[in-house]
């Protein structure tokens, strides 16, 4: 019987799973509702896997794809699968970057639960499972010159565009100034904009976002 470890913060959703998984021969030996109690979960029960919604409190940004890749990184091997809404492609990249036994699945499919078991099976098993949706948008990420920036970096872009500096990025976004500047520099060199003496590197990156748009 595989224990595992569930995080979703919405209280239906998450006792829903938990009975589709005891059902189907699951040991729920944790459920719980945010990043933080995910990870001290995994710390204390030592789940054969990791079921994680990606958007949790208290920002409801991407805390816990942050925690599946901390908890991959932390024990190699972890079979993880995070939920999602929506496709977010960056977010599967980086947990499919963790090496195998993951999957990434949109809710909707939970609905379809044979299936949804049959993923998790093969994760445990260490394979990897993508909802085809996802993969589809993978394999045009090659047209997006914006594939690669991050969640956050696209947020800060999107300022960026707007005319903002980095001190209003910083207040609008509740971080500091120096994380900005940071997530600048990440923008700048994923984009592939050196520094020069004739070009303005920020000009050229919200031209850059202008076209992908």
């Amino acid at each position: 019987m595989t224990r595992v470890v569930l995080a979703e913060d919405g209280v239906l959703l998450r006792e829903g799973l938990v009975g589709v998984l005891v059902r189907f021969g699951f040991e729920v030996v944790a459920a719980v509702g945010d990043a933080d109690e995910l990870i001290a979960a995994v710390e204390k029960h030592d789940p054969g896997l990791v079921i994680t919604d990606i958007k949790m409190p208290p920002t409801f940004s991407d805390e816990g794809l942050r925690a599946a890749v901390r908890l991959r990184q932390d024990r190699p091997g972890l079979p993880v699968v995070v939920l999602s809404q929506y496709v977010q492609q960056e977010f599967a990249a980086d947990l499919i970057g963790t090496g195998d036994g993951v999957g990434y699945l949109l809710k909707d499919r939970v609905a379809d639960i044979a299936d949804f078991v049959a993923s998790l099976r093969t994760v445990v098993d260490g394979g990897t499972v993508v909802d085809p949706d996802v993969v589809r948008r993978l394999l045009s990420r090659q047209r997006d010159p914006l594939a690669g920036l991050s969640g956050r970096e696209r947020e800060v872009l999107a300022l960026i565009a707007e005319g903002r500096s980095n001190s209003a990025i910083a207040s609008a976004l509740f971080i500091s100034d120096p994380a900005v500047g940071k997530h600048v520099g990440n923008i700048l060199a994923k984009l592939g904009l050196p520094p020069t003496d004739d070009t303005n590197r920020r000009v050229l990156a919200v031209l850059t976002y202008l076209r992908a748009r």
